[in-house]
């Protein structure tokens, strides 16, 4: 083999064992997670969340490790590290100021800063490594430290939003009231007027009766007279022939 065709043959094997590298590499990327920013007021505490993913068991090997870059810095050092179940925290302003609350097995490396003062305010890094899943990109949240935590415009647009629901809730309940206090007047009012129609039908009925009573009364009252005056006229006529006897 020529040195030329050597040296071709090892190229196209560095390039082939570099792609299988990065297609490890991108199949084994860890990702972590953190929020853009975080709030806090002096004196509080604040937790920075710290959440991760690998396709990887959690090993034995797992670390986090948080850096801190001040707000007008620009280089970021290492103020916390935990492996193996120790937390380790380095010298600095967050001496004795920082707490492990993370849980390795559920892909948690969350910390909390205590006593937080005004040139807190910076950038926290979060890096996690599993080996053999190792290459990845770390995340970084912004820390704003403030005498009073302001209010967000995300907060007044939904105070606003709540107000406006509210008061759009309160005019259906009360259109809804007028609505049903409306009808049941209108069915009271029905029934009134029913009853006032039953009464009238009622006293019309008795009045119908007692005008179809009163022609009979009155036949009945002439009948009888007619066989009063009859029997008065065979009376006289008996009487008459008795006395020309």
């Amino acid at each position: 083999m020529t040195p030329k065709n050597w040296w071709k043959t090892a190229a196209s094997q560095a390039s082939a064992l570099f792609l299988i590298l990065m297609v490890l590499s991108s199949a084994l990327a860890i990702e972590v997670y953190t929020s853009r920013e975080v709030h806090g007021t002096i004196g509080s505490r604040v937790t920075l969340s710290c959440t991760f993913w690998s396709e990887e068991w959690i090993s034995d090997e797992v670390s986090v490790t948080w850096y801190y870059r001040p707000q007008n810095g620009k280089d970021s050092n290492s103020i916390f590290h935990y492996t193996k179940g120790q937390a380790y925290i380095d010298k600095g302003i967050f001496k004795e100021r920082i707490e492990w609350v993370g849980n390795l097995r559920k892909k948690d490396g969350s910390i909390v800063i205590y006593n937080l003062d005004d040139t807190d305010n910076g950038t926290f890094t979060c890096d996690v490594k599993n080996p053999p899943d190792v290459v990845g990109k770390s995340s970084s949240v912004q820390l704003f430290v403030f005498e009073k935590v302001p209010i967000r415009a995300g907060v007044i647009l939904g105070a606003i939003i709540g107000t406006a629901l509210g008061l759009v809730f309160i005019v259906v309940i009360v259109a809804y009231l007028i609505r049903y206090c409306w009808l049941k007047r209108q069915m009271r009012v029905r029934r009134e007027l029913s009853a006032m129609e039953r009464g009238k039908h009622h006293k019309s009925s008795k009045d119908s009766k007692r005008s179809r009573q009163t022609p009979v009364l009155y036949a009945m009252l002439d009948q009888s007279r007619l066989v009063k005056s009859s029997s008065e006229k065979k009376s006289r006529a008996g009487d008459s022939r008795r006395d020309r006897k």
